[in-house]
């Protein structure tokens, strides 16, 4: 008996149907003895898992908010970090504004120890992903993240001061570890997220920037209470370490689910009973398809040299040079020139900002098929390094300040963030359609 199975669309009639007219599912050998039922066709093609309570797309905007967040509670620890590194006895240097010499380089050298190895891994991510499961670049990303931040916590309450300048590598050295596991997981969360619907991406993105806002509210409000520069950062730490179990937990539950594993291609899409697939038993070799890389770039490089470039403008000024920024009228014994200016305008009016510019992007996706309008709009951008250069950033020793005003400088900031935000998230909604 010749076993070659007939793999004509099941829907096609012929001359020969007539039993099987009423079960489209029946495959009929040559001989007409046998038949083999193998379906491939779905019970219902528009079966597809419901994410019950929008939990799906909570989780990932959890997820999103946790990718960056020891970044933005590292900036805004900043009283933290000068009080650690201050200036012990009358025999050390300092600047014009009374800071010690780690004081002065401690934020730039953070910026680089952050976006170098996440730049890196971010680049080498895509070529080692599809040999380690998803499960353990998430899990084992958080845990690290988790380790580390608790590690941050623990030496709050450490005295630190008799070996200032080990705790400065030691810091640099934890901050390269944590941008390194946050860059894992960031391929990890827009790589699955990408089999998504288009929502879910921008989810994600738009908690990236809730983080931001949620850290420089812990910072305002430690402020206004009053709180010591330690107890503030027991309070930054405490609470990343807190967000960091969360997502893991949420992270757990959000894999078990029918609704993750159908687009994570966990389980067939052709509905509530896995069929066995259609085959030919005298094929020789399956089909293997291989992954062209460079066909990708050449679709997708304009929108990735666009998003690189939009966060090289960022980092080149923010937070290292925004940070320093000072109020005109500083001095004059005013709680909001005094205290509050840096950590509203530098932190939360920029995370804010950011955030609105992710939320507007969702409902006005422009350009959605001229990549190269993002590629000019993200270089335009530059404008703003030496608008924010030009701002009462002190100490100064070359550039005069030539922008004075406070609300000049606040509404720099304000279209810095906005900027960013809608062309971050713009990049990520729009190439998929490349």
């Amino acid at each position: 008996m010749d076993s070659s199975v007939n793999t004509r669309p099941l829907l096609q009639r012929s001359d020969t149907d007539s039993d099987f007219d009423e079960d489209p599912a029946a495959i009929r050998t040559e001989n007409n003895d046998d038949v083999i039922i193998k379906d491939t066709k779905p019970l219902f093609n528009s079966w597809e898992p419901a994410d019950r309570y929008n939990t799906g797309y909570i989780i990932f905007y959890i997820l999103g908010t946790i990718i960056l967040l020891p970044w933005f509670f590292f900036i805004t620890a900043e009283e933290y970090w000068m009080y650690k590194f201050r200036a012990l006895n009358t025999n050390v240097t300092l600047t014009e504004k009374g800071r010690s010499e780690l004081q002065a380089c401690f934020t730039s050298y953070m910026t680089i120890a952050a976006t170098v190895p996440s730049t890196l891994f971010l680049i080498i991510n895509p070529l080692i992903n599809h040999k380690i499961s998803l499960n353990v670049r998430m899990i084992g990303s958080l845990v690290t993240m988790l380790v580390l931040f608790i590690v941050t916590t623990v030496f709050v309450k450490i005295n630190t001061d008799s070996w200032q300048y080990e705790f400065f590598v030691l810091t640099l050295i934890i901050i390269v570890a944590l941008n390194v596991a946050s860059a894992i997981l960031q391929s990890a969360v827009f790589g699955v997220v990408g089999r998504f619907p288009s929502r879910y991406i921008a989810g994600t993105v738009s908690g990236q920037a809730l983080g931001g806002i949620m850290a420089a509210v812990a910072e305002i409000v430690s402020l206004w209470l009053g709180a010591s520069p330690l107890l503030s950062a027991l309070v930054y730490f405490i609470m990343a370490d807190a967000f960091i179990v969360i997502s893991i937990l949420s992270y757990i539950f959000l894999a078990s689910t029918v609704f993750f594993k159908f687009h994570s291609k966990e389980l067939p899409r052709q509905g509530s009973i896995q069929y066995e697939p259609v085959v030919e038993l005298e094929k020789e070799n399956p089909i293997v398809r291989e992954i062209c890389y460079t066909g990708i770039l050449k679709k997708i490089w304009v929108h990735g040299m666009s998003l690189w470039y939009c966060f090289v403008v960022m980092f080149c000024v923010y937070p290292s040079i925004t940070v320093l920024v000072k109020s005109m009228y500083e001095g004059n014994g005013s709680a909001w020139n005094d205290i509050y200016f840096v950590p509203v305008v530098t932190f939360l009016f920029y995370s804010m900002s950011d955030y609105i510019g992710r939320l507007i992007s969702g409902y006005l996706q422009w350009p959605e098929k001229r990549s190269w309008i993002i590629g000019v709009m993200s270089l335009v951008r530059t404008a703003f390094i030496p608008l924010v250069m030009l701002c009462n950033a002190q100490p100064r020793h070359h550039l005069p300040v030539l922008i004075t005003s406070d609300w000049y400088y606040i509404a720099i900031i304000i279209i810095f963030g906005l900027s960013n935000g809608y062309l971050a998230n713009i990049t990520f909604i729009t190439v998929p359609n490349e």
